[in-house]
């Protein structure tokens, strides 16, 4: 699996962050994620106005790393 991590925080207090991640299926490994994530990721604020992405990359699932 492809996970795409991305930060948001609080418009209201920037320093109030959350971690997510959804995932894709790794049929065109990370290339697609990296098409599809702005996408994703435009879709996401949309039902979240009161938060705005601070970072995201695209990595393979099952990484423990927390950092974008």
């Amino acid at each position: 699996m492809i996970e795409l991590f991305f930060i948001t925080c609080l418009l209201d207090d920037p320093e109030r962050c959350t971690d997510h991640s959804l995932l894709f299926e790794d049929r065109n490994g990370l290339f697609s994620c990296m098409l599809q994530s702005q996408n994703e990721l435009a879709r996401w604020i949309e039902s979240h106005p009161a938060e705005a992405v601070r970072e995201w990359k695209c990595r393979y699932g099952g990484t423990t790393d927390r950092k974008a």
